[in-house]
């Protein structure tokens, strides 16, 4: 009975995943290959901007145009916040707040039937699961700020 509160040990990782684990440069990697589909679809949207108007007119969004620049601005101002380290926390939740509402908006599942619904279902997983991905970088970023801070 005395083991169901006894803390768990973990095992520690070897001295080298530990440090690459630390690394500034991994940290800034992992920002990276988080952000890098928020900055293709950004650009996109202004690369090709009657097709993100397009998008935005195939959703219900008016004016269209109006709403193809604040989703291109939202999405790459956010993902240089992260990528700079800065504002993280706000940065990851107008992100995730983007998803959310494309969610709804674009990938309403039970609104829809057969393979559409399907589809649609898979992309509010999947982001769903970019949300977590945006909070714990929130988390990290903070994280490793406070401890900065403290060994200052």
């Amino acid at each position: 009975m005395e083991q169901i509160f006894m803390k768990p040990r973990h095992a520690a990782p070897p001295r080298v995943i530990d440090a690459i684990l630390q690394s500034g440069w991994l940290w800034l990697l992992a920002r990276i290959c988080l952000m890098i589909i928020f900055i293709a679809s950004g650009a996109a949207k202004l690369i090709d901007f009657d097709g993100g108007v397009a998008e935005m007119a195939a959703a219900g969004l008016s004016p269209a145009w109006l709403f193809n620049i604040l989703v291109a601005v939202t999405l790459l101002v956010s993902a240089v916040l992260v990528l700079m380290d800065r504002a993280v926390w706000l940065a990851c939740g107008a992100l995730s707040v983007f998803l959310l509402l494309t969610i709804v908006i674009v990938h309403s599942f039970w609104n829809m039937e057969g393979p559409k619904a399907q589809i649609s279902m898979f992309f509010a997983l999947e982001h769903i699961g970019v949300i977590g991905g945006l909070m714990m970088t929130a988390m990290v970023s903070r994280l490793r700020r406070l401890i900065r801070n403290a060994g200052a």
